[in-house]
């Protein structure tokens, strides 16, 4: 019997079997498609529809779905997302062309070249004790009301037609990529080994900081909301960031406490985002309440091992990922990411608790053809019972 798409993220996210693997597509910068693909699928498909950025924030280069186009992807869920402050955003917008794009930390983006933005301005790169922490002015006010304004009606609008999935992204940058925008990654790693007090009271007002906008942003949702995405990238292509010693002293207990925090709040799933190979970390996130893991790097170390994948997480962990952007989508024929499609399905699929989706946000590389073979692969290989 054909579930709608909601009964079908339900389904799954809840251990039980639906009529096919949901797919996730759009609505965060984590699961999202970067504007040239995203013109280029319209233009395959036949779609007219303007050319938005999630966020409202063209410098991340994440697009905006139209809903026709997510149509035609088949994704299962539907997004509500915050916004920066309307200062900060109008701050950006009447900016000189080609300046910095600085968010309400004090973070910021910069043009490498037209077009093209990478997270390359940070507030406190020197700072290296607590009191440095204490002096920062450029905090952000998470009381803004323009932040979460829109949030209760466009849940309530996605609840009342009760067809999708509503998948809730803030857009805070959590606490350990944070403290990466706040001095730069290479600065805050070697901070963590030789500075390990200043680098967890930065860890810790950032996680603060985080939950100050949460609560409204959760009151907002209100029980309109099925799963709720945060993360942190912890992972690189052949290891941790950090090792899995540093991660359960500094880092864990306050990933522990932000779910915490959010649970008490909302029934929602926590749909939790980390990069690269994390699979040694996957019981930590099993224990600290993760219910749905995500994006599966295929491409990076023990992450390739599917089986394995699958196995560790058992029915305490929904995967949701595991389609290689690194080789397959953006290099691959369309018959080759039909394959793919069909390989990570068999492996990651059986029993449920599979969600599909790209390895992180599809580039500006990858062929339109490669994003509507992907959706379509899932309706050959991925009804259930599976073939």
């Amino acid at each position: 019997m054909s579930m709608s798409s909601r009964e079908r993220v339900l389904a799954c996210i809840n251990h039980e079997i639906p009529d096919r693997v949901p797919i996730v597509i759009g609505e965060s910068n984590a699961t999202g498609i970067k504007m040239h693909t995203y013109k280029g699928i319209k233009e395959l498909i036949g779609v007219e529809a303007p050319n938005e950025y999630i966020y409202d924030w063209p410098e991340l280069g994440t697009a905006k779905i139209d809903e026709a186009t997510m149509q035609r992807l088949r994704s299962d869920v539907r997004g509500v997302r915050d916004l920066e402050p309307e200062t900060v955003r109008q701050r950006n917008h009447n900016r000189p062309p080609h300046s910095d794009c600085i968010d309400s930390w004090g973070s910021g983006q910069r043009e490498v070249e037209e077009g093209y933005w990478y997270p390359g301005v940070h507030p406190i790169p020197e700072a290296k004790a607590i009191e440095d922490i204490e002096n920062y002015t450029g905090w952000p006010d998470m009381s803004d009301p323009t932040r979460v304004a829109h949030v209760k009606e466009q849940a309530r609008k996605l609840a009342e037609q009760n067809q999708h999935a509503i998948l809730a992204t803030p857009w805070l940058l959590f606490p350990f990529e944070r403290a990466h925008a706040m001095q730069g990654m290479d600065v805050f790693l070697l901070n963590m080994a030789m500075y390990p007090d200043f680098a967890k009271a930065l860890l810790t007002k950032i996680t603060e900081v985080c939950k100050e906008l949460m609560e409204p942003f959760l009151v907002e949702l209100g029980n309109n909301v099925d799963i709720i995405k945060i993360g942190d990238d912890l992972g690189t292509q052949e290891s941790l960031l950090i090792s899995p010693k540093m991660y359960r002293e500094l880092l864990k207990p306050l990933h522990a406490d932000l779910i915490q925090f959010i649970k008490a709040r909302t029934d929602a799933k926590i749909f939790f985002h980390t990069d690269g190979d994390v699979l040694p970390l996957v019981d930590d996130f099993i224990e600290i309440g993760v219910d749905i893991l995500n994006p599966i790097q295929t491409s990076a170390g023990k992450m390739s091992d599917l089986a394995r994948v699958k196995q560790r997480a058992g029915k305490n962990l929904v995967l949701c990922g595991a389609i290689d952007t690194h080789k397959i989508l953006p290099y691959g024929t369309p018959e080759e990411v039909r394959q793919e499609v069909k390989r990570v399905i068999e492996h990651l699929g059986p029993d449920g608790g599979y969600m599909l989706a790209s390895v992180h946000t599809v580039m500006n590389d990858v062929p339109p053809e490669n994003v509507l073979a992907t959706v379509d692969a899932v309706e050959e290989f991925g009804k259930y019972p599976l073939r």
